[in-house]
């Protein structure tokens, strides 16, 4: 998938929006995949976007959260943690298979179909230039700034 175009996909929105993907070309898009609102790795990684979101303005991005929470839950993790970018509920997997995010996961001795904490960055012409696969929540909001702003330089 790297450098290549990225596929539109039109899901809903928090803010009672549908997000589509062709429509946010023209600047730079971190999409960051998580499980489930509300929980410990996905709050803190949740909130360390959002603690960055300006640099990430300033550096002529946009972020998106996908997870497959509906977007009343959505609407509620935003509110709570004070997110100023949208998050997006796939509510039927369509955009985590486009990016291979559904994984097998062990919970508590079982197997279960989860979302794998990733991230992709989408340049201005929506080509993927960057991907994380696995990704720990903490510290991770700075690696993808990092990244995003050597695009720009």
């Amino acid at each position: 998938m790297l450098d290549q175009t990225i596929a539109d996909f039109v899901i809903p929105a928090t803010g009672g929006v549908t997000f589509k993907l062709f429509a946010a070309r023209g600047k730079s898009l971190v999409i960051y995949f998580y499980p489930k609102d509300n929980t410990p790795g996905c709050t803190t990684e949740s909130q360390q976007f959002r603690d960055l979101y300006v640099d990430f303005k300033k550096a002529d991005c946009e972020v998106v959260g996908i997870s497959r929470d509906s977007i009343e839950s959505h609407e509620k993790f935003k509110a709570k943690f004070n997110l100023p970018f949208a998050l997006l509920a796939d509510s039927e997997e369509t955009v985590c298979e486009q990016f291979g995010v559904i994984k097998l996961k062990n919970l508590y001795g079982k197997q279960v179909r989860g979302i794998e904490r990733s991230t992709f960055v989408l340049d201005r012409d929506g080509i993927l230039r960057g991907e994380w696969r696995g990704v720990k929540a903490d510290g991770h909001a700075q690696e993808v700034l990092q990244f995003v702003q050597s695009l720009t330089t």
